[in-house]
């Protein structure tokens, strides 16, 4: 009956009822904690779902802690380089950045990377996320001179390893767009959008809220060519970015 219910906190963050996700989610925790003790895995796991859902709920001032302390129970009981282990680390990288806290954030986005290229190795899916994660980090905190080249990698990666179509190429695809863009490269980030929402409306489907996203950046990235000539702006595209590999996981 636990389990039911932790997964249908889960089912529940994902459709975005947070309002019913949350108090379940809470509630599974503290009947786990009480039935299974502290060290138990679902545990861990159901600490990390309510972390996100707070998250997800905006409640960032409830979601870092608990994710911290779950990353620190992690590591005691699995390990560093457990897979769980670097799942909740990219999970509390992804919470300080959006909380804005990105002096936090690129460390823990580069010890994930570092560690999954070591353990997974560098074509690994959860590899390629964690490099498209930290290059999206670089962009926000200004560091275009280090975000394009990682996302330009991590797009030619996950088009030979994942395929063209793949939705997190896609991802990928705008997320470099919107990088150029924000170096004020208008000349490559206009035609990669439009092939990016070409891709997207073929693949995903005209309404995907992907393709949505990836249309206001085209049209965004448009209309700042039209007026740079009168009113240069650093715009930065609408990010696809982050992936967490948590309740509600989401690959922007």
């Amino acid at each position: 009956m636990l389990r039911l219910r932790a997964w249908g906190g889960r089912y529940l963050c994902e459709m975005a009822d947070l309002t019913r996700a949350v108090p379940l989610l809470r509630s599974t925790l503290a009947d786990q904690e009480r039935v299974l003790g502290a060290g138990h895995p679902h545990i861990l796991e159901s600490r990390n779902n309510l972390a996100a859902a707070y998250q997800l709920a905006g409640d960032l001032g409830r979601a870092v802690p608990l994710m911290a302390a779950t990353l620190a129970d992690c590591e005691r009981l699995l390990g560093a380089e457990h897979p769980t282990t670097l799942r909740f680390r990219n999970n509390l990288a992804t919470a300080h950045y959006t909380a804005g806290d990105l002096g936090r954030a690129i460390p823990l986005y580069e010890q994930t990377l570092a560690t999954r290229e070591r353990v997974l190795g560098a074509d690994h899916s959860h590899t390629l996320a964690a490099r498209n994660n930290l290059a999206v980090a670089y962009e926000a905190a200004g560091g275009l001179g280090r975000a394009v080249p990682l996302l330009e990698a991590t797009l030619a990666d996950r088009e030979r390893v994942l395929s063209a179509d793949h939705p997190d190429t896609l991802a990928s695809r705008n997320n470099l767009a919107g990088a150029y863009q924000a170096a004020g490269d208008l000349g490559r980030a206009i035609p990669l959008f439009e092939a990016a929402l070409a891709d997207c409306e073929r693949v995903l489907s005209a309404d995907h809220p992907t393709t949505r996203i990836v249309r206001r950046n085209l049209g965004s990235a448009i209309g700042r060519s039209t007026r740079d000539m009168v009113e240069p702006r650093a715009d930065l595209a609408e990010g696809l970015g982050v992936e967490e590999d948590a309740a509600g996981r989401r690959s922007l």
